[in-house]
Formats: C-alpha cells, structure tokens, sequence
C-alpha cells in the first residue's frame, strides 16, 4: 500500500508551474551584454560560460549572469525577453544597476 502523504506531495509537485526566468549575461567590461529567456538558469549559464550558449556570447565573453527575474508563465517571460531586447542600452544598464549597482555575478543566487 502506497503511502497517501507521498502520492499527494508527488501530485503537487508535479502539477506546480516551472518557473522561467528572463536573463541579462554581460561580458566582463560590461560593453557586451545578452538577454535570453530559459526555464533552467542555472543549466543555460553555464552553456554560455562554455561557449555553447549563442553565437553572440561565445563571439564576446558574454559569461556573467547580472541580473535575472521570473515569471510562472513561458508567454509572460518571452514577451519580457522581447520588450528588453528592445529597450535602450542605458535602460537596461539602469535596471541592471539598481538590483546589481557592483554588475555581480548572480548565478549563485538563482533560487532553484
């Protein structure tokens, strides 16, 4: 006989969203920057770091996770990945400086 407490907790966990998260990379200088979208963050920094992420990335040393938010919806991440792709340099900059003044390596801080 099954133990009831571990059926429902396995029924929770399957049932509860995956988190996304909408991400900024920047190179070392901070001159070169990436904003991506992905439901394994901590997995998809360490493909940047080996160069397997993007070509852009690879191509610039784009390697350091600065800052990153999450959404419980892959619509909702997506549609911020797309409106900060098109903001101006110095609006992501700023959004970056206000949560990461130091633009810290964050990826130790990824919740999940």
């Amino acid at each position: 006989m099954r133990d009831r407490g571990y059926i429902s907790l396995t029924l929770r966990c399957q049932s509860r969203a995956m988190p996304y998260f909408t991400y900024i990379l920047a190179s070392k200088s901070g001159r070169a920057i990436y904003v991506g979208v992905t439901n394994d963050l901590r997995k998809r920094v360490g493909q940047h770091r080996r160069g397997a992420g993007s070509v852009h990335t690879a191509k610039y040393n784009i390697h350091r996770l600065v800052y990153f938010e999450t959404d419980e919806e892959l619509d909702l991440a997506r549609a911020r990945e797309y409106k900060l792709k098109r903001w101006r340099r110095s609006w992501k900059n700023a959004l970056i400086e206000k949560n990461n003044p130091n633009w810290s390596d964050l990826v130790m801080e990824v919740p999940f």
